[in-house]
């Protein structure tokens, strides 16, 4: 694969992107970006929440910590089955009963507007981190399998 063919896939791919987010973004406001207008049916929340928490490094680490530790990574998709269902039978109906839009909304009516910013601060900060961890280890990938010929 020759490095002009991957910028034209990338380019490529990131123009879709946009054209797709452009297209379906068309007449949205914050309302329909956030809930979706509760319209989305439980199978399409399902798949979102499963593609959410998946990632490049994901295809890249966990065959490498399964053929490591065997079967002990399996404790980590228990894990997210068991908080999935936590997700589904305690968050879920306290949003819909107090119309919440994400926790941070609820730890300011539950406590106060501090407890509602430490927890976005922290929020910004684990999500930085790990993006830019994410970002770094797909540029090695990228680099070393594929650049490195350029």
């Amino acid at each position: 694969m020759t490095p002009g063919l991957v910028l034209t896939i990338m380019t490529i791919y990131f123009a879709m992107l946009i054209a797709i987010s452009w297209v379906t973004s068309r007449g949205a406001d914050t309302n329909t970006f956030f809930t979706a207008n509760r319209q989305s049916p439980w199978y399409l929340v399902a798949f979102g929440m499963i593609g959410s928490s998946l990632s490049g490094v994901t295809f890249i680490s966990v065959p490498g910590a399964v053929g490591k530790i065997g079967l002990g990574y399996f404790q980590i998709v228990i894990g997210y089955l068991v908080g999935y269902w936590v997700i589904i039978w305690v968050l879920m109906p306290l949003y819909y009963r107090l119309n919440l839009v994400s926790i941070y909304t609820y730890l300011e009516q539950r406590f106060d507007t501090w407890s509602y910013k430490t927890g976005a601060f922290f929020f910004l900060i684990s999500r930085s981190l790990g993006s830019a961890l994410r970002l770094y280890l797909a540029a090695t990938v990228l680099q070393l399998f594929l650049f490195d010929a350029w």
